[in-house]
């Protein structure tokens, strides 16, 4: 699995949020809220992802319904783990530590950390 250009995950993220197959024109709704994107484009880049195999296309009269095949969740896996490597060499506390460094980090996030550490540990 490949990282998505912007373009193209931002079409994933609205077809992750609807939870289920989707039409063109549902994704185009969403999408025109945010970007102004015409039918051509949008559907370029759902082409694309087809072909890259996140999304599976099914004809349903004359429209085309579109299905995720890879979830949000391992994508967003893969994505963090290619930024953890290549940006912070494999360490988890330089990437907490980019993410907070200085005073920015509170005792409530400071606990939320020991709490998921805690739940770590105890697997």
């Amino acid at each position: 699995m490949k990282k998505l250009p912007d373009s193209e995950l931002d079409i994933m993220l609205i077809i992750w949020e609807f939870n289920r197959p989707v039409t063109r024109f549902e994704i185009e709704g969403e999408m025109n809220g945010n970007k102004n994107l015409s039918a051509t484009t949008i559907l370029s880049f759902l082409s694309r992802l087809q072909e890259k195999g996140f999304l599976e296309v099914t004809k349903a009269g004359k429209n085309n319904i579109y299905t995720a095949v890879i979830d949000k969740e391992s994508y967003m896996r893969m994505d963090s783990e290619n930024v953890l490597k290549k940006l912070y060499r494999n360490s988890i506390k330089n990437f907490v530590a980019s993410l907070y460094d200085g005073d920015n980090l509170s005792e409530t996030d400071i606990k939320e950390l020991e709490e998921y550490l805690h739940q770590k540990r105890g697997k």
